[in-house]
């Protein structure tokens, strides 16, 4: 699974007229190991179709949810040990 570098971010989001180019840095983002995230947006300024495509690596998925499982554990835990009494 492709780690996030100081060359690779672990998110970015492609912009640009939706044209082959823009379906050409697609497909190259997604042979370096990124996948979709989400849908794409498509928007027109007049003269362009512009679009838009998040793309994460994998490792950002795993790593995000790592950390909700990690936050749910807590919750969990201190739920657990809350005795009802205290201030809202």
């Amino acid at each position: 699974m492709p780690e996030p570098t100081e060359d690779k971010l672990s998110y970015r989001l492609i912009t640009g007229p939706d044209t082959r180019e823009f379906c050409e840095r697609i497909s190259t983002a997604l042979a370096e190991g990124y996948v979709l995230h989400g849908s794409p947006a498509a928007t027109f300024n007049g003269t362009d179709v512009i679009v838009a495509q998040a793309i994460i690596l994998p490792a950002a998925i795993a790593s995000a949810d790592a950390a909700v499982a990690t936050a749910v554990d807590a919750l969990d835990q201190a739920d657990e040990e809350f005795d009802g009494e205290g201030h809202a």
